[in-house]
């Protein structure tokens, strides 16, 4: 009985002891923050950044992150030098969460375009840039990325093997959104319709929210178009 007490002991006292250390860290942390010296940091960054100097770039950004975690703008220059050193999750992480912050942010929503293409997410690109011409149907940097995107998908999807197009529609496949819009009902009747109603099929097609789900289907390669 003695020896459970003070085994029950103990496991109160450890956890007494993390919800200290968690404390202490969230203490830390906010004593830690100071919007000016982040900007300072920053400007060290983009210095480092115009200079191809990478690694100080994103180590700059770092500690401007850690002084202003809800700062967009930190968050999507860190973004950029991450995928200069090939740290493409790092850099979705920090534009995921610069969206997060401010989704208006328009050069947020470019970058993470740009990023999805480098990752061969060709479908995500494709609505990432057109959320952002949404915001700004003047944005240069979105308009670029569109055009780019849809002429990689139209250009691939003619000069790529069997092979080549089977191993993209898996890719596709592993995609959640690509899997909630093939299990929708609406949309498995529309692409049914297509070889046996395209009647129905194109009149469906006007539907902006329909079109764009079907658009994104054939940008992920698991929808192919003759």
């Amino acid at each position: 009985c003695r020896e459970a007490q003070l085994e029950s002991f103990d496991k109160a006292t450890e956890r007494m002891m993390k919800n200290m250390e968690l404390e202490k860290k969230k203490m830390d942390a906010a004593a830690y923050l100071d919007d000016g010296l982040a900007e300072e940091a920053k400007q060290r960054g983009n210095e480092h950044f115009r200079n191809k100097e990478w690694a100080d770039a994103v180590k700059e950004y770092e500690e401007a992150v850690k002084r202003a975690p809800n700062n967009a703008p930190i968050r999507n220059n860190l973004a950029a030098a991450l995928c200069k050193i090939m740290d493409f999750n790092g850099a979705k992480t920090h534009i995921d969460k610069a969206i997060e912050i401010d989704p208006k942010y328009v050069k947020a929503w470019a970058r993470k375009g740009d990023i999805e293409v480098i990752c061969k997410e060709n479908h995500k690109a494709l609505e990432s840039y057109k959320k952002g011409l949404e915001l700004d149907p003047t944005n240069a940097a979105c308009k670029d990325g569109l055009r780019k995107v849809t002429a990689m998908i139209n250009y691939g999807a003619s000069t790529m093997t069997e092979e080549e197009k089977m191993d993209r529609a898996r890719k596709g496949m592993a995609d959640p959104e690509i899997q909630s819009i093939l299990q929708d009902p609406v949309i498995q009747q529309i692409l049914k319709d297509f070889n046996e109603n395209p009647q129905a099929a194109n009149q469906a097609m006007m539907n902006p929210a329909v079109r764009a789900k079907i658009e994104k289907l054939i940008a992920s390669g698991v929808v192919q178009t003759a």
